[in-house]
């Protein structure tokens, strides 16, 4: 691929593509709206966390079995137009770039909340514009650069995780700062508040509206494929760790939660988070979760902008986007897709005067609905490609799915299933509306002003030699 070859630079190491998944996966979903998902599904929410992650951790090695397989900038959006057609790549292509945009949203509007924490007097608009600016500025980068930033700033986030489940341990095992409590404190808080599903089966069913948005942004290891060096042996295992890690923190991370407070009270006092390190004594605890998740909210927006703005590279390489999306600086990156990503963030500007506190949940839900289709996706897409192949090339695959079709099969009808939850639920049925109005515009957008090619080709076989730069 001639253009890959000069194009795009090969900069990003296994260490930082698994910290950028981290960066992107671990944010607004866990120190936010984990207390969401525990106020509707009680302690079962460990069980919504489980499933999910499984669905999700087969998601990423059908992306892992197609982007090993071929490496190329774009990567799933690519693959689909390959073997499911162009419209499906186009659909796919967009739905996940809007998946971003709603997530960065989200996140940078948090950002100038977080700052108003240190800073009440400055307008919280003038700290959205400057975070704007600045991972703008990141993403202009050499890759090099930008991977190097984002392991640091998910590094600190992990970090930050592992010292409050220690910590949480350590207030159970060792009664740390506990003889004060107002309540129990252990494993048994798990059952003492109504039973360990207190809301019923429905209840965690809804959960999985938010659950599901927590895991979003895993994804970007795909993206990533085009950018990273020697993908046959980077990527299979940052996809066989990331998922596994993030599930633990969330899994752990809630599970010490939910011990050291009796369930119905987390989130009703501030974050969950802060809730912990008060319990330890730390008196400012205020102050160390702000730099967490100033730190969480600045490596997600950082993530999500690369992630859209490759994967709008390779709409612009297929035809499927402006062909301005597919100019490259001096430094092999994308600077148009960044400067879209940036003026669309502005948006959050506004969103500081409109957004009320409860939206929350339908911004999650949006998010859920996109991220949701976009795994759906790669799944179909993995299935056609697999069905497109002889025995021996599937022989010959160095990354193949694990219990093929079964699992696979079985990761498809639970993404169905949340769709289903998304419409079923009034909080979260505005989210499905939502989704399917943009599914049908993008339909109506590619029959109008992207013309269909006739004969579409191959996917261009990886050149051996940029594998092992």
């Amino acid at each position: 691929m001639q253009q890959q070859a000069s194009g795009l630079k090969r900069g990003l190491s296994a260490r930082h593509i698994r910290f950028m998944a981290l960066g992107s996966a671990i944010g607004t979903g866990l120190f936010y709206g984990s207390a969401s998902a525990i106020q509707m599904a009680g302690p079962a929410v460990l069980l919504a966390y489980l499933i999910g992650g499984a669905a999700v951790f087969m998601v990423m090695r059908a992306l892992g079995e197609m982007a090993v397989h071929n490496p190329v900038a774009g990567s799933f959006g690519k693959y689909a137009s390959t073997y499911l057609g162009p419209m499906a790549g186009f659909i796919l292509g967009w739905t996940y770039a809007f998946e971003m945009i709603i997530v960065c949203l989200a996140d940078v509007t948090a950002f100038g909340i977080y700052m108003g924490f240190w800073f009440p007097e400055v307008a919280r608009w003038v700290w959205v514009l400057g975070i704007v600016f600045l991972i703008g500025g990141l993403n202009l980068c050499n890759v090099k650069v930008f991977g190097e930033m984002e392991f640091w700033l998910s590094l600190l986030k992990v970090a930050a995780i592992v010292a409050m489940i220690l910590g949480g341990f350590g207030i159970m095992l060792f009664g740390i700062n506990s003889a004060n409590a107002e309540h129990a404190t252990g494993v048994s808080n798990l059952w003492a508040h109504g039973g360990f599903m207190p809301n019923g089966i429905g209840g965690l069913i809804a959960s999985f509206a938010v659950v599901m948005f927590a895991f979003g942004g895993i994804e970007i290891i795909g993206i990533t494929a085009g950018e990273a060096k020697d993908p046959q042996r980077v990527l299979p295992k940052a996809i066989n760790a990331v998922p596994l890690r993030i599930l633990l923190f969330y899994v752990l991370t809630l599970f010490v939660l939910m011990a050291i407070y009796p369930w119905p009270q987390i989130g009703s006092q501030g974050s969950p988070f802060v809730q912990i390190f008060d319990h330890l004594g730390i008196s400012s605890a205020a102050t160390i979760l702000n730099i967490v998740v100033i730190s969480a909210a600045v490596s997600a927006i950082n993530s999500d902008i690369f992630g859209a703005g490759r994967m709008m590279y390779g709409l612009a390489e297929q035809g499927h986007a402006p062909k301005c999306f597919s100019k490259l600086s001096r430094q092999g990156v994308p600077w148009m897709t960044v400067v879209v990503m940036g003026a669309a963030l502005l948006g959050g500007v506004v969103l500081n005067y409109l957004i009320p506190e409860n939206v929350f949940l339908v911004i999650a839900s949006i998010a859920t609905f996109a991220t949701v289709w976009v795994w759906l996706m790669i799944l179909l897409t993995q299935v056609a490609m697999r069905r497109s192949m002889s025995r021996e090339e599937v022989a010959q695959l160095q990354f193949p799915v694990p219990f093929w079709p079964y699992a696979p099969a079985a990761a498809i009808v639970f993404m169905l299933f949340v769709f289903g939850v998304l419409g079923y639920f009034p909080d979260t049925q505005a989210a499905l509306l939502v989704g399917a109005v943009w599914i049908v515009l993008l339909v109506i957008a590619y029959k109008v002003w992207v013309k269909p090619v006739t004969g579409q080709p191959a996917l261009v076989s990886p050149d051996p030699a940029l594998s092992h730069r």
